[in-house]
């Protein structure tokens, strides 16, 4: 593999990423790397699609990285992912392993396959405060005059992204640099796998009822129980956020939380397409497997990609 040292597998929620992920680490004797935001959470499970059985081919277990990681109420966040990230590369590669990352978190994987400048900022809870009490559409005007060719452009709809970004740009202006890190070399061979609209509609309508009846309203319940605020389940985030909804009485039923749900997930799943077309507008190659429900198919295209490579 002289062109690339890892695989990347990205695309859209309710693809099958993971299968495909799973399948080039088994053949390619390769461990996955998570890039999934709400995944490096312990007990967020069934919300977060966390299904560890698909982690095992034939009765072998693929290892895998950056999955329960952390605990709740704690923040996880981009500039936590790419130190993670890094130390989980240099770890498979330095045992002759392929690192295979598998993930539809955008800002993640953007910021290992385009080496992000990684800025680890001083507590400024002042600064913070008054970011945080500012309307979103004045923080995001302030940071594209601040940034005009700011890399999160598609991210602009995110108020903590923002307050961050703007919090990089002040801890600059003030004269802290960039924090030093070992970053191993990454030359990735970049895969995306998507399906029609129509499709992934139906995957996520059948995904997101078999959540239901296994048992997410109960996690999230359990989780509140945990000592988790209402709050914080909320910033997770669509299953989280819905479903912490529901629990306070904030949506009329099932069906409705159901509906409102689905609305939310097809519309992230609209969002994670801009993101990769951004990528590849800034120069990413992603090799595009053929748009089918037939995962063997894909699979066995994700194998030529790599093989001509």
């Amino acid at each position: 593999m002289k062109n690339f040292n890892c695989v990347v597998i990205l695309g859209p929620t309710a693809v099958g990423k993971t299968a495909i992920g799973v399948a080039v680490a088994n053949a390619y004797n390769g461990e996955i790397i998570s890039a999934d935001s709400r995944q490096t959470y312990r007990h967020l499970d069934i919300g977060s699609g966390k299904d560890l059985k698909d982690y095992v081919v034939d009765g072998k277990s693929i290892p895998y990285h950056l999955i329960d990681i952390i605990d709740l109420p704690a923040e996880y966040n981009v500039y936590n992912y790419q130190l993670d990230f890094y130390n989980a590369f240099k770890d498979i590669q330095s045992r002759g392993k392929l690192p295979v990352i598998v993930g539809g978190t955008g800002m993640y994987l953007d910021s290992v396959i385009r080496n992000y400048e990684l800025v680890i900022l001083p507590e400024n809870p002042e600064l913070h405060k008054q970011l945080e009490d500012t309307p979103l559409e004045v923080l995001a005007a302030r940071l594209l005059k601040e940034d005009p060719d700011l890399h999160q452009k598609c991210d602009l709809l995110e108020k903590d992204r923002v307050i961050k970004a703007l919090e990089i740009i002040e801890a600059k202006k003030a004269g802290i640099e960039a924090t030093s890190i070992n970053r191993p070399e990454i030359k990735p061979l970049i895969i995306g796998t998507t399906l029609p609209r129509p499709l992934m509609w139906e995957n996520i309508s059948i995904r997101l009822k078999e959540r239901l009846e296994h048992g997410m309203v109960e996690e999230v319940q359990s989780i509140h129980d945990s000592g988790i605020t209402w709050e914080r389940l909320e910033k997770l985030g669509l299953e989280y956020r819905y479903c912490s909804l529901y629990l306070q009485g904030k949506l009329k039923d099932k069906d409705d939380l159901y509906n409102q749900l689905f609305i939310a997930i097809r519309q992230f799943a609209k969002r994670q397409e801009t993101w990769f077309r951004f990528m590849e507008k800034n120069g990413v190659n992603i090799n595009w497997l053929t748009q089918t429900q037939n995962k063997e198919l894909r699979i066995k295209e994700a194998y030529s990609l790599i093989d001509s490579n």
